[in-house]
């Protein structure tokens, strides 16, 4: 009988579940939305029963349509965002929200509101820092639960475990009271390498009651966290015994896919709502602003550094929704019946045959959501220099291709940090949303100077939760012999030599819009509220 594995991969808007068999074939994609909660500036929260049920939803359709028995599947793999949820001690969800709403028991990684409790961690100094480029992120769990425990105290009192959501998925498939090294060890400062947190730093800012509101096991990557309950698998369609594997963020798992049959040399880089750049190498290093590096949290044996953007397609259609012709461009792309990306990108097209460089003079610093590396810079703003009265159709095609340069200089930006470091990158490994425009990945390409190399699955990260599923059933030994089945190499897109020196030349301005920023705060400062 064939062997089959499932990935069940949960993003900011929904759930996805894939259905794989043992040669990284697909035979079936479900998905289904979930919901964000924006109760005051800066909180975005969810509800982890929304999730579960999103994921059951999407799990029966998938292996409904794949027309397969679910006993001959063998592996059970779950990635997460990096949220954190909050239950009380009988298990049930216990609200993160000032409004009350019980379900609202999750804050999501995009969540800002703990930037005080990020800068006071920050101010410890603690030697555990050194291992999270220099300075905790707000987008971490210390700082949120933090914001907790200082905001919420009857909540924090109540709260009975705290969850990296890819655990929290797997403890409701399985019930069992694990969390894994790779979310431990990237969003809470849990020290893989020396098998601790770090009892200063905790102390230090107030959380020294933290271990008793965690799980009590932590377990390595494709270890099996146990197998899947009778009632999870009811809910889910399937069998029940399944292997499922110990958690996994969800840009990592779209890094294992990417690099696990070739790890040495190879960033991954994973293209969302945000963007993360992971690299994995033998020996540890330390780079400010880039977060790790972390012992066994993405390839067990490797250390791993990871930089990232918190706003990538985000801000690309944020940048849209904004502009006056925003509205007529979705119309007209209903009218032609294609996407409004694909009638943005003949645009762009149109705007070249007539200009050699469009963007000469329209600059964007993509910083809108802060610079997560390698400034390390929650209060870093967006800025967009070189504005004119210019409107409609070229405009918004100018503005549009200016925003895909911002975000690919960005990840330039990453690179040169991690070579100035000493890490060697000799391949650029893309998966998620930008893959899916072919405008962006050339803007990639030409903006790093380097080729970029696509997987053949076009979700890397669906793919990598099922690669966790076929380790923990004990099918394959590892996962470079399970990358090496399951996933397939896809296209390459080659950088233009034409276009690298305009490309260095906006590569200084980026780089110039964002001292020039710092130092207009720096006059504004005396005005705070």
């Amino acid at each position: 009988m064939t062997n089959y594995y499932l990935g069940v991969d949960v993003g900011s808007a929904s759930v996805r579940a894939g259905l794989y068999d043992a040669d990284g074939q697909r035979l079936a994609f479900s998905t289904r939305p979930i919901q964000q909660f924006h109760s005051e500036d800066n909180h975005v929260e969810q509800s982890s029963a929304e999730i579960w049920q999103a994921a059951c939803a999407a799990t029966r359709e998938a292996v409904e349509h794949a027309g397969i028995d679910a006993r001959q599947i063998k592996g059970l793999g779950f990635d997460a965002t990096c949220s954190l949820v909050m239950l009380d001690g009988q298990g049930e969800a216990l609200s993160v929200s000032r409004s009350g709403e019980a379900q609202r028991n999750v804050i999501m990684w995009m969540d800002h509101r703990a930037t005080d409790e990020a800068a006071q961690i920050n101010a410890t100094g603690d030697e555990a820092l050194q291992y999270v480029g220099g300075a905790v992120s707000v987008e971490m769990e210390l700082p949120k639960i933090l914001w907790l425990k200082r905001n919420m105290p009857a909540q924090y009192q109540r709260c009975g475990r705290l969850w990296d959501l890819a655990d929290f998925m797997v403890w409701r498939a399985t019930g069992e009271d694990v969390a894994s090294v790779c979310t431990l060890t990237c969003k809470w400062n849990y020290l893989a390498h020396e098998s601790r947190f770090s009892a200063s730093l905790l102390q230090a800012v107030g959380l020294e009651d933290l271990a008793a509101r965690l799980p009590v096991g932590i377990l390595p990557l494709g270890e099996k966290a146990g197998a899947l309950s009778a009632s999870a698998a009811q809910e889910m369609g399937l069998a029940p015994g399944i292997a499922v594997a110990s958690g996994i963020i969800d840009a990592h798992a779209g890094g294992l896919a990417l690099v696990a049959a070739q790890p040495q040399g190879s960033l991954a880089l994973i293209s969302g709502t945000s963007n993360c750049h992971m690299i994995v190498s033998r020996d540890p290093f330390m780079v400010p602003g880039v977060w790790g590096p972390y012992w066994n949290a993405m390839i067990p044996g490797w250390w791993l550094s990871e930089g990232g953007q918190s706003a990538a397609g985000s801000l690309v259609e944020w940048t849209l929704h904004q502009h006056a012709y925003w509205a007529q461009t979705q119309q007209q792309a209903r009218q032609r019946a294609i996407s409004p990306w694909q009638l943005l990108n003949e645009w762009v097209a149109d705007l070249e045959l007539r200009q050699r460089w469009p963007t000469q003079h329209l600059h964007v610093l993509g910083d809108h959501h802060g610079n997560r590396s390698p400034r390390a810079n929650p209060q870093a703003r967006g800025m967009v220099m070189g504005l004119t009265l210019e409107q409609g159709q070229d405009g918004l095609a100018r503005l549009y291709l200016a925003t895909l340069q911002a975000v690919a200089l960005g990840t330039r930006h990453i690179i040169d940090a991690l070579t100035a470091a000493g890490q060697r990158i000799e391949r650029l490994v893309l998966c998620g949303g930008a893959t899916r425009n072919p405008l962006w990945l050339r803007e990639y390409a030409n903006a790093t100077g380097r080729t970029l190399h696509l997987m053949d699955d076009d979700d890397a990260v669906t793919l990598g939760a099922a690669l966790m599923g076929a380790v923990a059933s004990g099918e394959c030994a590892d996962f470079r012999q399970a990358a090496g089945r399951m996933v397939k190499p896809g296209r390459t897109i080659a950088a233009d030599a034409d276009q690298r020196a305009f490309f260095d030349a906006k590569y200084q301005v980026y780089l110039q819009m964002y001292d020039d920023q710092q130092r207009a705060m720096a006059l504004m400062q005396g005005f705070s509220d």
